[in-house]
């Protein structure tokens, strides 16, 4: 693809430059750092419905199967519930870890590192022994998601053209659904691999692992990092090679003016606080929050234990929740193919209406067809599927997408990694809220689960289509003044902004230079 990026009319600049193979290989790399999390997720959920796991580490909740306690509340255990979340947790607080690795030594080392540890876990809890070993394996995979969830996507977003950020992004997440799928895969196969088959299934995280790591070796630095490092004739030799053409200089020299105000911040967290930070940083943790609201991960932590909850056997159980993996991951590759053509916005509002109808449907038919102890007859379990998979393809082509693609482009160069951990932290806090608390919830609201989650997609449409601008197309240093011209975020930013949105508003730019000229201190942060 040749010729200069095109944006929106008042969007952003005229960038040279086509896309190369050696940007894609380096994305394709990269978002194989989305293989760890995608695996996990799927893993989890079904280990813990399998009968040999439970009866060695949980024998309690093995004991209430046994004895066909409520629908509802057979697998309503703290312990059960830890072995899912305390990854999450972990995570968490590695990812605002991850911040200063990702800043002060770049992207790539931190990716290394991710691999790394979540290989030590994976090797870890194959062997467990007892429940400590497993908790334990768990936190040092979840210190492994918490390092890649933060750097993937930030480079994924810097590496990319403008024209194709969001695709190239993407891939993270369209990763994480086919580890999910794989996962799922393997839960169908080890399960009737008694008495060890959990252990083959958690051992074979060392795959995703073993994978990042070597890839992480190979990847490059991205130009935005090297430059704000210092490292400028290499940023500058990257950027040619990233975008196959010796014109770089236009959009070099913004990422210098940009990595001079990053590095004239110090403190990026104390910054990250101001108030001309304030809409990024809102909708930065908003998102991410958001996601979780959906209820996505209620079914992709525990798809197998909520289709044993509604009825089906244990084969029949795992069946659908491969069936669901395979439509997570296929939605996801709609969300490519669009998501630079029509915008990130369009995507939440469609899939705002597609998963609403599905979770109120999903609720009506549990409430009139599930007691405690009864089954959904055939054909309405077969549609209680379908409506799954129904919510799964929206959310995998708009939630799923935007909780990396957003945080990693509108923070600004010298809050973006503080920025992008905050959003990341965010999301795995919330997410180990939902793993600790969601077979509790499905004991206490039963079918009310369902509509609980409803009223939180309708909410976050609204939320979406009031405070989100569309960064559609828009380079990723030009999207600060999308904010100051958004009819609700120009009034929480300072009216006389300190240099930094002047510089790449195209209105205002020639004056700046001028008077910069004149008095270099002008328009410094």
């Amino acid at each position: 693809m040749a010729g200069g990026f095109v944006n929106p009319v008042g969007a952003g600049k005229n960038y040279e430059g086509r896309t190369t193979l050696y940007v894609i290989l380096a994305s394709v790399m990269a978002a194989f750092g989305g293989l760890m999390f995608g695996y996990d997720i799927g893993i989890s959920g079904g280990v813990t419905s399998m009968d040999m796991f439970l009866e060695e580490f949980f024998p309690v909740v093995f004991r209430n199967k046994e004895n066909k306690k409520s629908n509802y509340c057979e697998y309503d255990n703290q312990g059960l519930q830890a072995f899912t979340s305390s990854l999450y947790l972990a995570g968490m607080v590695a990812s605002l870890a991850a911040s200063y690795t990702t800043r002060n030594w770049g992207r790539q080392p931190s990716i290394l590192t991710g691999g790394i540890i979540f290989l030590g876990g994976a090797i870890l809890n194959a062997a467990a022994v007892n429940l400590i070993m497993l908790i334990i394996g768990r936190i040092m995979l979840g210190v492994g998601i918490g390092f890649a969830c933060q750097a993937v996507p930030l480079y994924l977003s810097e590496i990319a053209p403008s024209h194709l950020r969001g695709a190239l992004n993407i891939m993270f997440q369209l990763v994480i659904t086919f580890g999910i799928l794989c996962a799922n895969l393997i839960n169908y196969g080890t399960g009737k691999l008694e008495p060890w088959g959990w252990r083959l299934s958690l051992g074979l995280a060392a795959v995703p692992g073993v994978i990042v790591t070597v890839g992480a070796l190979f990847l490059p630095e991205t130009p935005n990092s090297l430059i704000e490092r210092g490292k400028m004739e290499k940023g500058r030799a990257t950027l040619i090679k990233i975008r196959g053409t010796p014109n770089v200089d236009e959009e070099f020299n913004d990422m210098v003016e940009a990595s001079k105000i990053a590095n004239s911040v110090k403190h990026p967290w104390r910054n990250l606080m101001q108030r001309r930070y304030r809409p990024q940083l809102i909708i930065g943790t908003m998102i991410p929050f958001l996601n979780q609201m959906t209820g996505i991960n209620a079914i992709m932590f525990y798809a197998p234990v909520l289709f044993k909850t509604i009825g089906f056997a244990s084969d029949a159980s795992l069946y659908s929740a491969v069936i669901v993996g395979g439509v997570n991951l296929l939605s996801t590759l709609v969300a490519i193919a669009v998501v630079d053509k029509w915008g990130r916005k369009i995507l939440v509002y469609q899939a705002g209406v597609q998963m609403f109808i599905s979770l109120v449907l999903v609720g009506i038919i549990l409430r009139y067809n599930l007691g405690q102890h009864n089954d959904l007859s055939k054909g309405l379990g077969i549609f209680v599927v379908v409506l799954i998979c129904v919510f799964v393809s929206a959310f995998a082509w708009s939630w799923g997408p935007i909780l990396w693609l957003i945080p990693s482009e509108i923070f600004p160069m010298e809050v973006r990694s503080a920025g992008q951990s905050l959003a990341i932290a965010t999301n795995l806090v919330f997410t180990f809220a939902i793993g600790q608390s969601l077979l509790t919830m499905l004991c206490v609201f039963e079918y009310g689960l369902f509509f609980f989650f409803a009223g939180w997609v309708f909410l976050m449409t609204v939320f979406v289509g009031l405070l989100m601008p569309e960064t559609k197309g828009v380079p990723i240093e030009d999207i600060a003044p999308l904010f100051r011209n958004h009819w609700i975020w120009k009034r929480l930013i300072p009216p006389k902004p300190d240099g930094y949105y002047e510089k790449f508003d195209q209105e205002h730019a020639v004056e700046l230079k001028k008077v910069r000229a004149e008095d270099p201190k002008q328009g410094s942060v």
